[in-house]
């Protein structure tokens, strides 16, 4: 049977009342009485009733975090940062995914505050300012790292990278590096990617600013993952003149068209330099390692739970927290031999 507190008092021969403030570290009760208690509840097996807890405090100490998909590296970087935050309030994180679909991200969410979550953060939400409409039934705060359909308008609470420098800074590189025939590989166009898209008009801009006029057909459509990669690879390599570089939408997606590439007897960088965007763990393990676009992941994630913990106006979150709504981080161009190192490709100025 479970252990309960009044178990505890009848063993240590004091009130419940007692216990339960020696439990909660009560500064009315002696430090030795205190440490007395902990230790006969540690060997009699105590845990503490969170439910009945929450029903008196109206707080779980847990929140939700809904992953598009949990074999993303990207996403367990950034769970890891929420993590790392919420150990150091005492939060447990309970995760789910929504497998990329709009449906069952709402569902996920509305399961998790069945549970009784405090707060809810998602992470490539596809469905972003929606949650406005249903705040009512929510009943709980909603942050979004990286909110990905930013056409069903604007959310309050974000977290986002700059997606449109990310973009140009990758295709600025290859464009220094000498290459003027640069195609991009994007996200999943049917999901309104508001970040691929993004990182399109950051390419797009970088190549203008060089005087070269972007080709539509050099635009590929992609999926996040590296079988999306060995398609668009495919797709340029039916072209009658491939590109000499290929920006990727993310890192899954330049392991796959690298992949691709490598088995048709294409060399990487020497006949075709490869960006990716993300900087997860694997990208500096490939062959040849990948230049990519980093995000700061796990600085993305601690920001979306002191944020949730803001908008919970739990007592002990610092006052600094307080008014925090949107936050654009920026991202940074990591260079490794995927792009650079090239005998046949000079640097060259930009412009003109």
């Amino acid at each position: 049977m479970r252990v309960s507190i009044k178990d505890i008092a009848r063993t240590a021969g004091v009130s419940h009342s007692t216990v339960s403030r020696a439990l909660n570290d009560s500064s009315l009760i002696s430090d030795a009485t205190k440490d007395r208690i902990k230790c006969l509840a540690d060997e009699m097996g105590y845990s503490p009733n969170t439910l009945a807890r929450s029903l008196v405090t109206r707080y779980t100490n847990t929140v939700g975090v809904v992953v598009t998909t949990i074999t993303d590296p990207f996403m367990s970087e950034v769970v890891q940062g929420i993590q790392t935050t919420a150990d150091e309030y005492d939060y447990t994180v309970i995760l789910c995914s929504s497998e990329e679909t709009p449906e069952r991200e709402m569902a996920a969410v509305e399961m998790l505050r069945s549970k009784r979550v405090d707060g809810v953060i998602c992470i490539a939400s596809r469905i972003g300012a929606v949650y406005l409409e249903h705040q009512e039934r929510i009943d709980a705060p909603v942050v979004i790292i990286n909110n990905h359909n930013e056409r069903m308008g604007r959310y309050p609470h974000t977290i986002s990278v700059d997606n449109h420098h990310g973009g140009y800074l990758a295709a600025r590189h290859l464009v220094q590096q000498g290459d003027r025939r640069i195609a991009y590989v994007s996200g999943p166009v049917a999901v309104n990617h508001s970040s691929s898209r993004d990182r399109l008009g950051g390419y797009r801009q970088a190549l203008m600013e060089a005087g070269i006029e972007p080709e539509p057909a050099l635009v590929v459509e992609g999926n996040g993952c590296p079988d999306g990669g060995e398609r668009a690879f495919r797709h340029l390599a039916a072209l009658d003149e491939l590109p000499t570089a290929v920006f990727c939408y993310n890192d899954m997606t330049a392991m796959g068209l690298m992949h691709a590439a490598g088995r048709t007897g294409l060399s990487v960088p020497e006949d075709l330099a490869v960006v990716g965007y993300d900087d997860i763990p694997l990208a500096s393990y490939l062959s040849p390692p990948l230049t990519t676009v980093s995000q700061p992941k796990a600085e993305m994630g601690q920001e979306a739970m002191r944020m949730t913990l803001s908008l919970m106006s739990e007592e002990g979150v610092s006052e600094e927290m307080s008014g925090t709504s949107e936050a654009l981080v920026q991202c940074r161009l990591v260079t490794r031999a995927s792009t650079v190192g090239r005998q046949d490709k000079s640097p060259r100025a930009v412009g003109g």
